[in-house]
């Protein structure tokens, strides 16, 4: 994958970013993400590619745009996988919460898991970690075995987990553990992406969030050198037939990073709309804003933080 493409899916991100930031706190969850949507839709529109939405939308039937099997791009250069979350965070977005974020992640065609909208069982690590957890081990012992590699009491060990009332036990197995809890409303990603990311004071992330999700957030782990293991949680049958149509036949099988993202020839871009652990939200400036965001390439794990301001006279055709 041409290595310039980066800088063009972070003009991607930074313009969802901005369009949906207007949103933030004002309690309109569906005008932030159309807003979002619209913006990254149109950016992609002059970017060189042959893209592929495996991870977008929805169905087409679902969504007016960035829906599964959309084309993207001028048609010319690289056949990619494109898996996008224009705003990851919506409610958060709504409620001027932290940690929501415009999402992009690439790798080249029928290398990412085209997954279905339904549930994942997740757990993921930073790089000291690779290699230690297992997602069919306990609580237990997958907190030991981080504590052991990290060198420190598993009381210091800090797990992120999604605040549902699915997770009741697994909470209380964590307790039990005596490790430290950092409980988020949303921001699947972003909760996956913390292990990985120095000074982010998160260790391990554990449960279940949405299998979309965790394929982009294998990319920009890929990336980062950390690792995932996922597992497909289906709710209902309706989302098992979606699943066969996608190519998938092993409901119960144990995904490893390669299996999510099957080539370090992959990419990932992210700009922050609210301040988070990893990003800070946008900031409007006199005629313009200021952006933060990261990009990421698998194959040098090359990994780079973006500051921008952008004048809006030129927005987004900067």
């Amino acid at each position: 994958m041409d290595r310039n493409l980066a800088l063009d899916f972070v003009r991607a991100t930074e313009a969802a970013a901005i369009s949906s930031a207007y949103w933030m706190g004002k309690g309109n969850e569906k005008a932030a993400d159309q807003a979002a949507v619209e913006a990254m839709r149109k950016s992609f529109s002059i970017i060189d590619m042959d893209g592929t939405i495996v991870i977008g939308e929805g169905e087409r039937d679902e969504a007016p745009m960035l829906f599964i099997g959309e084309k993207v791009g001028t048609g010319r250069n690289t056949k990619l996988d494109i898996a996008v979350d224009p705003l990851e965070g919506t409610t958060i977005t709504a409620r001027g919460d932290p940690n929501a974020m415009s999402v992009f992640a690439a790798a080249p065609s029928g290398c990412l898991l085209n997954a279905p909208d339904t549930y994942m069982d997740k757990i993921a690590v930073g790089p000291e970690c690779v290699g230690t957890v297992d997602l069919d081990a306990s609580v237990e012992e997958n907190l030991k075995a981080v504590a052991e590699k990290l060198d420190k009491p598993i009381d210091e060990v800090t797990v992120i987990i999604l605040d549902r009332d699915r997770h009741k036990e697994m909470i209380e197995k964590i307790r039990k553990c005596g490790s430290r809890i950092k409980l988020i409303r949303d921001g699947d990603i972003a909760g996956a992406l913390a292990p990985a990311i120095e000074d982010s004071g998160v260790d391990i992330l554990m449960g279940i969030g949405g299998a979309p999700e965790g394929v982009i957030a294998a990319v920009a782990l890929k990336c980062l050198g950390g690792e995932i293991q996922g597992r497909l949680n289906f709710r209902n049958e309706e989302e098992k037939a979606r699943a066969r149509k996608m190519g998938i036949t092993d409901f119960d099988k144990k995904l490893a990073m390669n299996e999510l993202v099957k080539s370090d020839e992959a990419m990932f871009a992210a700009t922050g709309v609210t301040d988070g652990t990893i990003l800070k939200g946008v900031q409007f400036l006199s005629g313009g804003a200021k952006t933060h965001s990261i990009v990421m390439r698998a194959k040098t794990k090359t990994v780079r933080f973006i500051e921008a301001r952008h004048k809006f006279e030129h927005f987004p055709d900067y």
